[in-house]
């Protein structure tokens, strides 16, 4: 008998059609991999943390975080999620998969921006009420190391290769450079006036500042240890995102996001979002970047190519999610 899944020519229509059927989870999944992921929102007068489907964009779990959550760092290999709580002055580990709390770490200060060592440990803290970074052993294994660093430090970034940590100094005025190996300072680098968020590119070569008092963005050649670049944008800005060669910057006052060509350094386009952006953060394949609006409560994710806002979902009272967010 001639089985329905061939065409009498000796099976080989069947043999097709299984390999057809194995591979279409895959081919599923990878038609858009950059919306494969979750993104970890601090969300910080609802003491949350609020877990989307970057897909969907719908909540998939919402984790209870103490001390009004401000700041967040997704470890490399997206198995934990640390939040920082300036107020309740503590470091929560988060079991990115679980989604839930695996320890809280008290620390002094004013624990605000936070980043992870590619290797994943340690974690690094700016205490905002000091000059100072805080190296953390999230197992609570290692004692607290410090480095001194500039006033008001805010964002936090690792180089790809771990070599080098960055803090913006916002009262300072400039972003300091730290050896990991040693936590010492061994660069300060004048940038615009109040530099709050810093993103550095994948390359490792330039470093991006937001600079909320001067309006614009300083771009810093890592190598040269000195701005090479600035870029004029929107109110205040607070955070950098790159993508698909464009900067993406969160103007908190002009509920917006300005894009730039990081290559001519021109600004392509003003994307208008909700109240008070602050996160903001890309997807894995730079397809996407998502925006968390503090005042607006939601997370908004906005085409890299089209440059519009794609889809939105509400996640609490006060979104922050400062730091690099997306799992």
């Amino acid at each position: 008998m001639r089985s329905a899944w061939t065409d009498g020519r000796g099976g080989r229509l069947a043999v097709a059609a299984i390999l057809l059927l194995q591979a279409l989870p895959l081919l599923i999944f990878f038609a858009d991999p950059a919306l494969a992921g979750e993104a970890f929102v601090t969300d910080q007068p609802g003491e949350q943390v609020v877990v989307v489907d970057t897909s969907s964009m719908a909540k998939l779990a919402t984790i209870p975080v103490d001390g009004e959550p401000a700041g967040i760092a997704v470890s490399v290999d997206g198995t934990r999620a640390y939040v920082t709580s300036p107020e309740g002055k503590m470091l929560t580990v988060i079991d990115a998969s679980a989604h839930k709390v695996l320890r809280r770490i008290k620390l002094d200060g004013g624990p605000l921006g936070v980043a992870v060592h590619p290797s994943g440990h340690p974690v690094y803290v700016a205490d905002w009420y000091s000059k100072r970074l805080l190296a953390v052993d999230p197992d609570g294994e290692a004692p607290l190391r410090i480095a001194d660093v500039g006033t008001s430090p805010s964002g936090v970034t690792v180089t790809p290769d771990g070599a080098f940590l960055l803090t913006a100094d916002r009262d300072d005025d400039v972003v300091s450079m730290v050896d990991t190996a040693t936590l010492t300072r061994v660069a300060v680098i004048p940038v615009g006036t109040r530099p709050f968020g810093v993103t550095i590119d994948a390359g490792g070569r330039l470093a991006y500042t937001a600079n909320v008092g001067s309006n614009n963005v300083s771009i810093i050649d890592l190598a040269a240890r000195k701005v090479v670049g600035t870029v004029k944008v929107g109110l205040r800005p607070y955070a950098v995102a790159l993508a698909r060669g464009k900067a993406f910057v969160t103007n908190q006052y002009g509920s917006s996001v300005s894009v730039f060509d990081t290559t001519t350094r021109q600004v392509l386009k003003t994307i208008d979002v909700g109240d008070y952006p602050e996160g903001i953060a890309p997807s894995a394949d730079g397809s996407h970047v998502f925006v968390a609006c503090w005042f607006a409560g939601t997370l908004e994710m906005i085409d890299t190519e089209t440059l519009a806002v794609a889809k939105t979902v509400k996640v609490g009272d006060g979104p922050r999610a400062f730091g690099q967010f997306m799992r």
